[in-house]
């Protein structure tokens, strides 16, 4: 009896263990990325090359520029890969004229390219319920609507995000 419950007793300890040993790495690999990030940010800096501002980035991509709240902490652009990366300060919503509410993560990625953003992980909208946002896209230049995948797509109205707004802090994403 006594060996048997030896042998159960290094059984769950040897899985305890392995579940923990994961938790471990996981929390390095995802401290790793950031301090990646962060990296590459103050390196492009130091290089010389300034960022213009996010509005302006979207502008001239022919995404309206408020689609990104006012209070964004700062955002990496890759050309060369298209990819757009925001960083929030903490978990927010905006409110938007139209009544639409998008709700964002502290960190938002997508592909950016000619009138869309796709691949979007970190963004969120009020359908209903919260559905996450995996493109936003205009049609054409004169186009008067933006068009939000989000399960299905939705269509909004272009001017209701022409203008940067203030988000409020919401407790999770």
């Amino acid at each position: 009896m006594e060996k048997a419950l030896t042998k159960v007793g290094t059984f769950w300890v040897s899985k305890r263990a392995k579940e923990e040993l994961s938790h471990i790495t996981q929390d390095l690999s995802s401290l790793s990325n950031t301090v990646e990030e962060k990296a590459k940010l103050i390196l492009s800096k130091l290089k010389g090359k300034p960022l213009k501002a996010l509005p302006g980035l979207l502008r001239e991509y022919n995404i309206p520029p408020g689609l990104f709240p006012r209070n964004i902490t700062c955002y990496e652009f890759d050309e060369s890969r298209s990819k757009l990366i925001v960083y929030l300060p903490s978990p927010c919503e905006v409110s938007f004229k139209d009544s639409s509410v998008v709700r964002y993560a502290t960190r938002v990625k997508g592909t950016l390219s000619r009138g869309k953003l796709s691949v979007i992980d970190g963004m969120k909208t009020k359908v209903l319920v919260w559905v996450k946002v995996t493109g936003v896209a205009v049609e054409s230049y004169k186009s008067d609507k933006l068009w939000f995948t989000a399960g299905v797509k939705v269509s909004r109205p272009k001017d209701a995000y022409e203008m940067p707004r203030d988000a409020i802090r919401v407790e999770q994403f």
